[in-house]
This record gives structure tokens, C-alpha cells and sequence, in this order.
């Protein structure tokens, strides 16, 4: 290839990268390994891993090295999409790590538990999606037993509890808020991040024929998930 060494650069990464040598995690060289790989100088080693960045092929993390990004899941923002299938469709492996189950009483405190629970009990569950081992989301989920009572007695070590949900629950209304945060020390551990990493966050509810179901807190590494809406000219 012609031209700046820092474009020779970036294209040889990316091929590799697009071709599957270097697959998802795979650690990409230090940048004193490719200055003496090049034989460059530093200046032009970052400038071609500033566009591998952008592009979203690359990830840095603090303390741990560049490597190659995982491809990012497509949710459409007025969908609820199975994080499951999602994993699945890339050709990863997909697994759910259950860290808590309990049942309990609403908080009182909180009006949104409360209506949740509409008299009953709620089931909180907090657990880990994975994807070829690595951590995906953080989930933190509540369901309401006066709504779904079967759950009480659900096994998760086959099917996670959003998919059974979207089996065995048919919502007929659902809200999503969206935000972006940084990751606090837990969230962090879970998810494998530095402290204070940028995470996408998605909290939402759903209901059935006015019945509140479910409310859920997803928490994504900002680089392995984003929303996509499509729109047209109004009728």
C-alpha cells in the first residue's frame, strides 16, 4: 500500500482484524512493539491507532493494553431485544451467570417497587450475560410474582430471565430509558472495566393489559452495545 506509513498501518490491523486472525479480546501489540515492527516513531503508531479507534475496531483500556473490539449489538430503541440471541447470531458463545435470587418484599421507600409489586412479592434477580467468556451486561432485574407466579419456581440455568420472560409473558407495553454512565467500583468487577469506564445503561419496564411485569437495569460496556432507531416522514 501507498502513502503515509500511519494509513500502511491501520490497513494491516484492520485486515487482520476483519479476517479473523486477530479475533474480538485478542490483544493488539504495544505501540513500542509496532515502532519497532515499522520502524517509526511513536507520533505515527497513535495516529494509527486513533483511527482504529474511531472506527470502532479497537478498544483501549487503562492499565491492560489496546485490543481488537467486539462487534457491537444493534437494538432497535423501540424493541426489546434478547441479549441471548443477539450473542448467538455474532457466533459467539453465550452464557448467564445467576449472582443473586431473592424474594422479597417491596422497599416501601420506593413508589415505582411498590407499584411493581401491586400487593405481592417481587423476585430479584441480579446476574452477569457473557459472551466467549467475557462479561457483556450487568443485569438487575425485579418481576412481579402477583403478575408472573410461575417465575417463583423458574430454572435460569438454561434460559436467562428476559428470555423466559419474552416466552412465557406476553407484554403488551414497555418503557426504556437510556443513559450513559461510568462504571462504579461493582459494576466494574462485574464487568471487567476500569473504575469509571463509560457504560451504556438500559432501564425498562413493561406491563400487560395495565399489569406491571418486570423492570430491568442493563448495563453495557460502551463498547459492545448501541440503540439504532429508524424513522421516515410522517403519514
Amino acid at each position: 500500500m501507498t502513502g503515509p506509513l500511519h494509513q500502511r498501518i491501520r490497513a494491516d490491523i484492520e485486515a487482520r482484524i476483519r479476517s479473523g486472525e486477530w479475533p474480538p479480546g485478542h490483544r493488539v501489540p504495544f505501540e513500542t512493539e509496532l515502532m519497532a515492527d515499522y520502524g517509526c516513531a511513536r507520533m505515527t503508531v497513535s495516529k494509527a491507532m486513533a483511527a482504529l479507534v474511531d472506527a470502532g475496531l479497537i478498544v483501549r483500556r487503562k492499565r491492560a493494553g489496546t485490543f481488537v473490539a467486539r462487534p457491537r449489538v444493534h437494538a432497535p430503541v423501540l424493541n426489546i431485544p434478547d441479549i441471548q440471541s443477539e450473542i448467538v447470531a455474532r457466533g459467539e458463545t453465550y452464557a448467564f451467570r445467576l449472582l443473586s435470587r431473592t424474594l422479597r418484599q417491596p422497599d416501601r421507600d420506593s413508589p415505582e417497587e411498590v407499584a411493581l409489586a401491586a400487593g405481592g412479592k417481587l423476585l430479584a434477580l441480579d446476574g452477569v450475560h457473557d459472551a466467549d467468556g467475557r462479561p457483556f451486561a450487568l443485569e438487575r432485574r425485579l418481576v412481579s410474582l402477583k403478575a408472573v407466579p410461575e417465575i417463583a419456581e423458574a430454572d435460569f440455568a438454561q434460559t436467562p430471565p428476559g428470555a423466559w420472560l419474552l416466552e412465557h409473558v406476553a407484554w403488551t407495553e414497555a418503557e426504556s430509558r437510556i443513559s450513559a454512565v461510568n462504571a462504579d467500583p461493582d459494576d466494574a468487577r462485574l464487568l471487567a472495566l476500569d473504575e469509571g469506564a463509560a457504560c451504556l445503561v438500559v432501564d425498562r419496564r413493561t406491563w400487560r393489559e395495565g399489569q406491571h411485569v418486570t423492570r430491568v437495569r442493563q448495563i453495557f460496556p460502551g463498547e459492545a452495545y448501541d440503540l439504532v432507531a429508524r424513522f421516515g416522514p410522517g403519514a
